[in-house]
Protein backbone atom coordinates (compact mmCIF):
# COMPACT_ATOMS: atom_id res chain seq x y z
CA UNK A 1 0.00 0.00 0.00
CA UNK A 2 1.37 3.56 -0.81
CA UNK A 3 0.26 6.67 1.09
CA UNK A 4 -0.06 9.75 -1.15
CA UNK A 5 0.22 13.35 0.54
CA UNK A 6 -2.05 15.13 -1.46
CA UNK A 7 -1.14 18.74 -0.65
CA UNK A 8 -5.41 19.18 -0.64
CA UNK A 9 -6.70 16.41 1.58
CA UNK A 10 -3.19 15.59 3.84
CA UNK A 11 -1.91 12.16 3.39
CA UNK A 12 -4.41 8.95 2.04
CA UNK A 13 -4.24 5.67 0.94
CA UNK A 14 -3.37 4.85 -2.80
CA UNK A 15 -6.92 3.49 -3.24
CA UNK A 16 -8.40 6.82 -3.47
CA UNK A 17 -6.10 7.71 -6.46
CA UNK A 18 -6.51 6.99 -9.81
CA UNK A 19 -2.92 7.09 -11.52
CA UNK A 20 -1.97 9.07 -14.42
CA UNK A 21 1.18 8.72 -15.62
CA UNK A 22 4.55 9.33 -15.83
CA UNK A 23 5.19 12.69 -16.91
CA UNK A 24 7.44 12.64 -19.97
CA UNK A 25 8.91 14.63 -22.36
CA UNK A 26 7.66 13.33 -26.21
CA UNK A 27 8.88 14.65 -29.31
CA UNK A 28 7.03 17.33 -30.66
CA UNK A 29 3.99 16.24 -33.43
CA UNK A 30 5.31 18.14 -35.65
CA UNK A 31 8.59 17.16 -36.84
CA UNK A 32 9.58 14.35 -38.25
CA UNK A 33 10.94 12.29 -35.37
CA UNK A 34 12.21 8.69 -36.07
CA UNK A 35 9.70 5.84 -34.74
CA UNK A 36 13.24 4.65 -32.76
CA UNK A 37 13.31 8.30 -30.99
CA UNK A 38 9.39 7.92 -29.94
CA UNK A 39 10.30 3.75 -28.80
CA UNK A 40 13.22 5.94 -26.71
CA UNK A 41 10.45 8.74 -25.36
CA UNK A 42 7.84 5.95 -24.75
CA UNK A 43 9.05 2.79 -23.71
CA UNK A 44 12.93 3.65 -22.48
CA UNK A 45 12.83 6.48 -20.30
CA UNK A 46 15.79 7.13 -17.69
CA UNK A 47 15.49 9.02 -14.44
CA UNK A 48 18.37 10.33 -12.57
CA UNK A 49 18.50 8.88 -9.12
CA UNK A 50 15.63 6.24 -10.12
CA UNK A 51 13.11 9.33 -9.83
CA UNK A 52 10.24 9.31 -12.14
CA UNK A 53 7.60 12.11 -11.79
CA UNK A 54 3.63 11.16 -12.01
CA UNK A 55 0.38 12.41 -12.14
CA UNK A 56 -2.09 11.18 -9.71
CA UNK A 57 -5.82 11.76 -9.98
CA UNK A 58 -7.56 12.24 -6.46
CA UNK A 59 -10.72 10.24 -7.33
CA UNK A 60 -12.17 9.84 -3.91
CA UNK A 61 -11.04 13.05 -2.40
CA UNK A 62 -10.70 16.67 -3.85
CA UNK A 63 -10.90 15.76 -7.90
CA UNK A 64 -7.75 17.52 -8.30
CA UNK A 65 -4.70 16.18 -10.24
CA UNK A 66 -1.30 15.90 -8.18
CA UNK A 67 2.09 15.32 -9.20
CA UNK A 68 4.49 13.67 -7.07
CA UNK A 69 7.91 12.35 -7.49
CA UNK A 70 8.49 8.93 -6.53
CA UNK A 71 11.58 6.52 -5.68
CA UNK A 72 11.03 3.60 -7.86
CA UNK A 73 13.14 1.42 -5.33
CA UNK A 74 11.73 2.59 -2.24
CA UNK A 75 8.59 4.37 -3.54
CA UNK A 76 9.24 6.71 -1.63
CA UNK A 77 7.20 9.98 -2.53
CA UNK A 78 8.57 13.51 -2.96
CA UNK A 79 6.76 17.12 -2.85
CA UNK A 80 3.72 16.95 -4.07
CA UNK A 81 1.49 19.78 -5.70
CA UNK A 82 -1.09 20.38 -7.67
CA UNK A 83 -0.56 19.44 -11.13
CA UNK A 84 -0.91 23.39 -12.14
CA UNK A 85 1.22 24.70 -8.97
CA UNK A 86 5.06 24.12 -9.07
CA UNK A 87 6.80 21.68 -7.23
CA UNK A 88 8.84 23.51 -4.15
CA UNK A 89 11.49 21.35 -2.52
CA UNK A 90 12.99 22.14 0.67
CA UNK A 91 15.96 23.60 1.21
CA UNK A 92 17.00 22.81 4.30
Amino acid sequence: MLLINCPYCGERDQSEFSYGGRHAKYPALDSTASIEKWHRAIHLHHSSQNLIREYWYHECGCEQWIEIDRDVDSHEMTPVSGADEPITRDQG
